[in-house]
């Protein structure tokens, strides 16, 4: 079935590879490796450029990367949300004093971005199925429209991960479960690491190397 792929990317970086050398990831190989049936044709990668940081200066290089590594397949369109910087009250783990002003980061735009463009797509006819990689259960409610409304197959992937250094238990949501065409619960270590981009990438624009950062072990 002619399938477009809807990435949480946020999501699946926090739940997948966060701290892991894991990071240099193909989002559409995950997929298909869960849902080979697909056919992926198009994916829409929703995600936000990173604040400066003062404790991490080459962090924005090295999403810039991978970001090109996305563009480099082709298919791939990287849609933006943004980050909101507010100052916030809160309790300090150690008092006193009780409280602290903190400065805080919060990516703004991506859900919604990822929900309208899943919507909009369907009833404009342009899949014949549609992937989801997220955990989030603020999408059951799209999948489930996008399903039931404009009749077309919608697979969940949510991409906790469920083996290795630092895995969790996988919280389950129900909601997206039931509302999902197709689902599965979980990436596995080796799942992720059969789906890592190439450790040097050639694009329009000349090579892309992976960040050192994000090297395996093996590769340093």
């Amino acid at each position: 079935m002619r399938t477009w792929l809807y990435v949480d990317g946020f999501n699946l970086y926090y739940g997948a590879v966060r701290a892991t050398p894991l990071r240099w990831l193909n989002p559409v190989v995950l997929a298909q490796q869960a849902f080979p049936a697909n056919q992926i044709i198009r994916t829409k990668y929703f995600t936000a450029a990173l604040p400066p940081s003062a404790s991490d200066p080459m962090q924005a290089a090295r999403q810039q990367a991978y970001w090109r590594a996305l563009r480099s397949l082709g298919h791939v369109e990287i849609i933006e949300g943004y980050f909101r910087v507010r100052q916030v009250w809160a309790p300090l783990a150690q008092p006193p004093p009780p409280m602290a002003q903190i400065i805080r980061h919060e990516e703004k735009g991506s859900d919604i971005n990822l929900t309208a463009h899943l919507m909009a797509d369907g009833f404009g006819g342009e899949y014949q199925a549609a992937i989801v990689i997220s955990g989030d259960s603020d999408f059951t409610t799209p999948v489930r429209m996008v399903r039931e409304k404009v009749g077309r197959p919608v697979g969940v992937l949510n991409p906790q991960r469920i083996s290795g250094p630092g895995s969790r238990s996988v919280r389950n949501s129900g909601g997206l479960r039931q509302a999902a065409s197709f689902y599965q619960n979980g990436v596995s270590w080796s799942q992720l690491e059969r789906a890592q981009f190439p450790a040097v990438i050639r694009d329009v624009a000349g090579v892309i190397h992976r960040p050192p950062e994000w090297a395996p072990p093996s590769a340093l």
